[in-house]
């Protein structure tokens, strides 16, 4: 089972001390945390996407995921997530096609709507048709990923004429997708359809939630022919924030939570530790916590954690990630690995796995009925 962090790349202040982090310090700082995840022995980091402040994830990922290419040598580098919907799809084919050659074949990436509804019109786009942009950009990008010369003529973009994407996918072999969704069931049915991952970031839901969208995403899964619902791809999301003692976690982490720009000034922190994944508290709490999540989704194969968030210093973070490798990480994955059925993958697809099986995709250069409709209207 693959376990990383992943960050949104937002600039606040410590409520504590006022500091600001400068947008060169918080990226420059971002490279260190994808170092210190792979020090200790973790498996991904992904980068968000934004446009916008308080927030300084690249508004281009695959600049920096090439960066971090240069400067790791084995963990997997993904996105949290790439907007397919404001994104022209020729441009993410030529920009994670390259980064991929780059980094040697680690980098994989999630596709989603964002949760910045101003985005859309920032880029041209109506939010009104998101789902429909997702379904045919989609399309778009799996075609240029697969196919050497494309027609095409959609709804969203302008035709395309005997067009070639370049560079090719490294061994002719696109990088693994994730379709990320927090209620979106449509999302959910179109990673269900191509057999791609279905990421469920539900770091906002109660797990009530989380299990409805990942076992529709198993139904369909199997309903499109892809094998077995509980040998479909999953990823959640997750945070965490770690102290020896849960008390001094609580009374660390609150002035934090209070502000951060994901959730703050709502729920307070008993209400939000009860009803979403957040653990605030002792190594052992997280273990029990996470390891009880396979009885409401399954088994599945990636867990994200976002640790990096609402002003918390960097010494901090780097400590959590420490104690994510050091204690937590290598307990979940024994206990993941004790229940796990033989015929269940333990991880999402690699790149070396994907050349090894081939791309022999049934479902590459079709739609959906329902959403070719949709996406027609």
């Amino acid at each position: 089972m693959q376990f990383g962090i992943f960050t949104i790349g937002d600039i606040t202040p410590d409520p504590l001390t006022g500091r600001v982090p400068t947008e060169h310090e918080r990226i420059m700082n971002t490279v260190k945390l994808a170092q210190k995840a792979e020090e200790v022995g973790l498996d991904v980091f992904a980068t968000g996407e934004h446009h916008n402040p308080p927030f300084v994830a690249p508004a281009n990922p695959p600049v920096l995921l090439a960066y971090l290419a240069a400067k790791t040598a084995n963990i997997q580098l993904s996105t949290s997530t790439t907007l397919i919907t404001t994104n022209d799809p020729v441009r993410i084919a030529e920009d994670y096609a390259y980064a991929q050659h780059l980094a040697e074949g680690r980098l994989d990436l999630m596709m989603g709507r964002g949760n910045t509804g101003p985005v859309y019109p920032w880029f041209g786009k109506d939010i009104r048709e998101g789902i429909n942009l997702a379904v045919e950009n989609y399309h778009l990008l799996r075609r240029l990923w697969r196919e050497d010369v494309v027609d095409w003529s959609g709804k969203f973009r302008t035709p395309l004429q005997g067009f070639t994407s370049t560079p090719r996918p490294l061994d002719g072999v696109p990088p693994f997708v994730w379709h990320g969704s927090i209620r979106s069931p449509e999302i959910a049915e179109q990673a269900a359809f191509y057999g791609d991952g279905f990421f469920h970031n539900n770091i906002f839901w109660p797990m009530s939630h989380t299990r409805q969208m990942v076992q529709l995403y198993r139904r369909r899964f199997e309903f499109h022919g892809h094998g077995p619902a509980d040998t479909a791809i999953v990823g959640l999301g997750g945070q965490v924030f770690m102290r020896k003692n849960s008390q001094d976690a609580v009374k660390e982490f609150r002035p934090y939570f209070d502000v951060a720009p994901v959730y703050g000034y709502g729920p307070s922190l008993e209400e939000f530790t009860r009803e979403t994944p957040l653990t605030v508290g002792s190594p052992q709490q997280v273990i029990d916590r996470y390891a009880g999540f396979r009885e409401q989704v399954g088994d599945y194969q990636r867990q994200l954690f976002l640790i990096d968030h609402a002003g918390l210093p960097m010494e901090t973070v780097l400590e959590q990630i420490e104690i994510l490798g050091s204690e937590v990480v290598p307990a979940l994955r024994k206990e993941a690995e004790a229940h796990r059925p033989a015929h269940v993958p333990s991880d999402p697809p690699t790149h070396a796995s994907l050349v090894a099986a081939g791309d022999n995709s049934p479902n590459a250069h079709v739609l959906p009925a329902r959403q070719e409709q949709e996406a027609s209207k």
